[in-house]
């Protein structure tokens, strides 16, 4: 008998690679996402859906029970919210409900891996000489990042909870829609940024973060955290550089003012005052984008699981952009 996983989040971008290596690792995958959730492009999967009701503790227990899962895999959450306390319900109490409920739910519950984020622990200065690990002091620049840094001590809390946290840095690759507003940019010929400050970035491809979850289940650690990226740390014009050569164009380069970025941040959310939406560029994503350093380092994943990161940023684009033209996105 197959090995039973849950993925939460299993319609989004990220979720998708999970169920798809979760297959491929000979799972059975159940999939949570909401009634309303676009699933058509996981109908080629052979996996179940299922339905859960995150405010309710009792209701998740029953639902675990029922299935009985050996694996969960918790990558549902949101990244954009009009206010702070929407990211702590969705990030943080969502995420410690159903840690609560697989504590104590009767079943065979081998592990419970928590899709975070480098943002939990926030950047540092560009001049740093050591690039961000497991044991910084965290420091996140968002709401975003403090929801997932709540979520995070919430499950570190439930006892007999055997978690793994995983804090991926920017991730990109098929299907994800934000980094790929900045590649549709480049391809019309465009190349802006933030101020002209010096950054060093870092990224994980998607099928790396995917394969990492999955060697997190595998093995017998838990109740601990690793960071993830693809082990390198980039200037802030690497993307645009390997992007432009894949894709043979050429762009104008040009630097925006941080002054200029908030007056349009704030303009933008007035626009979307009477939406429940936020835009994709807002004054707290800010934070985020002009940040110096998000380099981190991965030798605690790569010593404890073994991670070796198949995809540098030239190899990850080359498919991301394939991909992208292939399904007509650009």
């Amino acid at each position: 008998m197959k090995e039973r996983v849950l993925i939460t989040g299993a319609s989004g971008f990220v979720g998708y690679h999970l169920v798809e290596a979760a297959l491929q690792a000979g799972l059975e995958v159940y999939a949570a996402v909401r009634p309303s959730s676009q699933v058509a492009h996981l109908e080629a999967f052979d996996i179940r859906y299922t339905y859960l009701d995150f405010s309710d503790t009792a209701a998740l227990k029953q639902e675990l029970e029922e299935k009985q899962y050996h694996y969960i895999v918790h990558a549902a959450g949101i990244t954009r919210a009009k206010h702070a306390r929407e990211y702590e319900s969705i990030n943080a109490v969502y995420s410690q409900n159903l840690g609560i409920a697989a504590a104590e739910a009767k079943i065979p519950l081998k592990k419970f891996v928590f899709i975070s984020s480098l943002a939990a622990l926030g950047p540092v200065a560009y001049a740093q000489n050591a690039p961000i690990n497991e044991q910084s002091t965290a420091q996140p620049v968002t709401a975003y990042g403090k929801s997932k840094l709540l979520a995070e001590k919430y499950l570190s809390e439930i006892e007999n909870l055997p978690l793994v946290v995983l804090r991926p840095t920017a991730v990109y690759g098929p299907r994800e829609k934000d980094i790929f507003i900045i590649l549709k940019t480049l391809n019309l010929g465009l190349e802006p940024y933030i101020s002209n400050k010096k950054q060093w970035l870092s990224f994980v491809y998607v099928k790396d973060l995917a394969r990492a979850v999955m060697q997190a289940l595998e093995v017998g650690i838990s109740h601990t955290s690793y960071n993830v990226s693809d082990g390198n740390s980039y200037d802030r014009y690497a993307l645009a550089t390997i992007t432009k050569r894949i894709l043979g164009k050429k762009s104008i380069r040009f630097h925006v003012p941080m002054a200029m970025m908030n007056v349009v941040a704030q303009l933008l959310e007035a626009v979307y005052a009477a939406s429940s939406k936020m835009p994709v560029l807002n004054k707290e994503k800010l934070n985020e984008l002009a940040a110096e350093n998000w380099n981190c380092s991965i030798d605690k994943i790569r010593e404890d699981l073994g991670f070796v990161p198949e995809y540098d940023l030239e190899k990850g684009l080359a498919q991301t952009l394939q991909w992208y033209k292939e399904n007509k996105w650009l």
